[in-house]
């Protein structure tokens, strides 16, 4: 008789707390419903937003498109900033529903990754803005280069489109707190390196590659004419 009335108990609890969840459940079922039609439009509103200011012909113009495109995305780097926003209605979304349920340790973590969508998002505007100014650093450098008859202007534009590309990645790297300290002393250390390898070469072990190398920048008959 204990034992039939041990189980009665547990069903009435179960049934009392199932009871007490089942509208919390419906209504977090309804939160995320309406979370991901809201997504689906404030992707829509972003993408139609950033190409109406021209923003994919700039991130087309700065390689960010090309680079996404060898990556197998489907899209360009607008579609990308469509699904960010989309991604973070959504967590949202989710972070009410859960908050609804009482799942306090989901919500913290949904909140969490919810504050390292803006820094994603600066980082990502870095990058395109710092790959125009790249690209265009560079073209600038072929184009003086070509008037003034230097030859290997390419190379000198691409030296210059690295660096400040590594500059670029530095920063977006800094802004999402990837690396910290370590890697800015760490690309630091990297371009020391480089560039006093660069200055060894020119100095003891290349020295008439480099006269050569100068004698094609800036002929001495040039000089001579003038």
């Amino acid at each position: 008789m204990q034992s039939i009335d041990m189980v009665l108990d547990t069903t009435r609890e179960f049934l009392h707390q199932a009871a007490a969840l089942l509208p919390r459940l419906v209504l977090a079922l309804f939160v995320l419903l309406v979370g991901w039609l809201v997504a689906k439009v404030v992707r829509f509103a972003v993408e139609k937003a950033l190409r109406a200011v021209n923003f994919n012909v700039l991130t087309e113009r700065a390689g960010t498109d090309h680079f996404l495109r060898h990556g197998g995305l489907r899209g360009d780097t607008t579609t990308l900033f469509g699904l960010l926003a989309y991604w973070v209605v959504i967590i949202a979304a989710l972070m009410i529903a859960c908050s609804g349920l009482g799942l306090l340790y989901i919500t913290d973590l949904l909140q969490r990754l919810e504050l390292f969508a803006p820094k994603v998002l600066v980082a990502g505007l870095v990058i395109v803005l710092g790959s125009y100014f790249a690209r265009f650093v560079a073209e600038s450098i072929e184009a003086y280069c070509r008037g003034a008859q230097i030859a290997d202007g390419d190379m000198l534009g691409k030296i210059a489109r690295y660096l400040i590309m590594a500059f670029v990645l530095m920063i977006a790297l800094s802004q999402v707190e990837v690396g910290g300290d370590i890697l800015q002393r760490t690309f630091l250390i990297i371009l020391a390196g480089v560039v006093l390898a660069l200055a060894l070469a020119f100095g003891l072990g290349g020295k008439d590659w480099a006269a050569a190398l100068l004698e094609r920048w800036w002929p001495r008959h040039k000089k001579n004419d003038n």
